[in-house]
């Protein structure tokens, strides 16, 4: 073979596009990271960043700073603002369940316009199964302690108290001003998108997945993924190891 036709062409490799879809402050620069919190709408208002620094305090003042600068200011009620078939993976932790159980479909079905054939969806959600267990389980260990009883409305909460709660988390505890400043700007946790509008296991969401279109659904656990580069990405992990959200369900599936 001649030295001339050893040459060969440098082949270029398109990075994975990936959405981070409802990120919050859990950005990736790996990912095309889309939030709509009021976080990110006081950050990205001139007025707003002035207001937040008085109106926020000590770990959501802490949060608003670490903002990245690399998040599409977005409202996920409507279309994700991607072109059909572009996109190798979507990633959405702790969204689902914020959505309305009769608009869940149309959301998979966006997502699923989205994504390349072949492309990975990974959802990651409260865990009903895991949460009712524990529930089930603490409510028979009162039964031989009674004093154990005095901690039972923690495990209710973990099931139902997102789905009841009406003031937001940040706005609990904060003096009374900031408290009807706050709610004007945003409304109660409803209005905010944080309440719990469905729960899921790995039973219906699997039959979820597979009615909006979806392949291949499985189970997986918080460091394992099909997305090309998760190991980079680590959204679901913490610097040593530990799951970010512990007690969630890790979800996959194909377009």
């Amino acid at each position: 073979m001649s030295a001339v036709a050893a040459v060969r062409t440098p082949v270029s490799i398109r990075p994975a596009v990936i959405l981070n879809l409802g990120c919050g402050s859990r950005t990736s620069p790996w990912c095309v990271n889309i939030d709509w919190s009021p976080y990110l709408r006081l950050k990205r208002s001139r007025v707003g960043s002035m207001v937040a620094p008085v109106l926020l305090r000590g770990e959501r003042r802490e949060r608003f700073a670490a903002l990245a600068g690399n998040v599409v200011v977005h409202d996920l009620r409507r279309p994700i603002p991607v072109d059909d078939g572009s996109v190798d993976a979507v990633y959405h932790s702790h969204v689902l369940e914020h959505i309305d159980r009769d608009l869940v479909a149309g959301f998979l079905a966006e997502v699923r316009r989205t994504l390349r054939p072949g492309g990975v969806h990974r959802i990651v959600v409260p865990d009903l199964e895991a949460a009712t267990r524990r529930y089930l389980a603490h409510l028979d260990a009162c039964a031989s302690d009674p004093a154990a009883a005095v901690e039972h409305d923690g495990y209710v909460g973990a099931v139902i108290e997102q789905m009841v709660r009406r003031e937001s988390t940040g706005a609990a505890g904060q003096p009374r001003l900031h408290r009807a400043v706050e709610n004007v700007l945003f409304g109660d946790a409803r209005r905010r998108g944080e309440t719990h509008q469905w729960m899921w296991d790995r039973m219906n969401l699997a039959v979820a997945l597979a009615d909006a279109g979806f392949r291949d659904a499985r189970v997986l656990d918080h460091r394992t993924s099909a997305i090309p580069g998760w190991d980079s990405i680590r959204l679901d992990e913490l610097e040593d190891g530990r799951a970010y959200k512990p007690e969630s369900l890790y979800v996959e599936a194909v377009r």
